[in-house]
């Protein structure tokens, strides 16, 4: 299946969640990771700014940086309980459409209230070894397929390819109709 890397430090990733859905023609795994990308530079904080506006999505109102391990880890819990996609796109709009710090637990059990998360829940499971681990597996397989920073899309080869074949990834949400082109190419095939 293909898979969606998102990166709650990225706001490029806000962007493209906001989109995705519509443009994939088939269904994409959402998969949370950390990738740690480099702050944005004025100029770039415009261009995505102007993007947001020209999409006609929530203006962007910049949160201050922050530590993206809880909202990744909630996010990982989210995945293994179906609500992975809900849960990213609500707490990817706490940070770039409300300027909250999602190092601020009470910020990220809003987004998961949102989806029906059990602020209880949450909390006790995040602190457990298991969603370390899976976020852990997912960051060593977004780094073996190539996935250098997000958001990107990754394209498994199509069927039918020697079982060697690496897939394909994109990066940036720039990419996501050649990701949609690639996958609607694959599901011809």
């Amino acid at each position: 299946m293909p898979a969606f890397y998102v990166d709650f430090a990225s706001p490029e990733c806000y962007l493209a969640c906001e989109r995705i859905l519509s443009l994939m023609p088939v269904p994409v795994e959402w998969i949370p990771v950390q990738l740690s990308p480099e702050p944005l530079p004025d100029a770039e904080r415009t261009r995505l700014a102007d993007l947001a506006d020209a999409r006609h999505i929530q203006p962007i109102r910049w949160p201050p940086p922050f530590d993206a391990d809880f909202v990744t880890l909630t996010a990982t819990y989210a995945k293994s309980i179906g609500r992975a996609v809900a849960f990213v796109q609500a707490a990817l709009r706490q940070a770039y459409a409300g300027g909250r710090d999602l190092s601020v637990q009470d910020h990220v059990l809003i987004a998961a209230s949102a989806c029906e998360m059990h602020p209880t829940a949450i909390l006790k499971t995040v602190q457990t070894r298991g969603p370390r681990r899976t976020l852990d597996r997912a960051i060593a397989t977004a780094a073996e397929r190539g996935v250098q920073r997000t958001p990107a899309i990754w394209v498994p080869p199509p069927a039918g390819s020697p079982a060697a074949a690496a897939g394909r990834v994109l990066h940036g949400d720039a990419a996501l109709e050649d990701a949609a082109a690639l996958l609607a190419e694959h599901a011809t095939d």
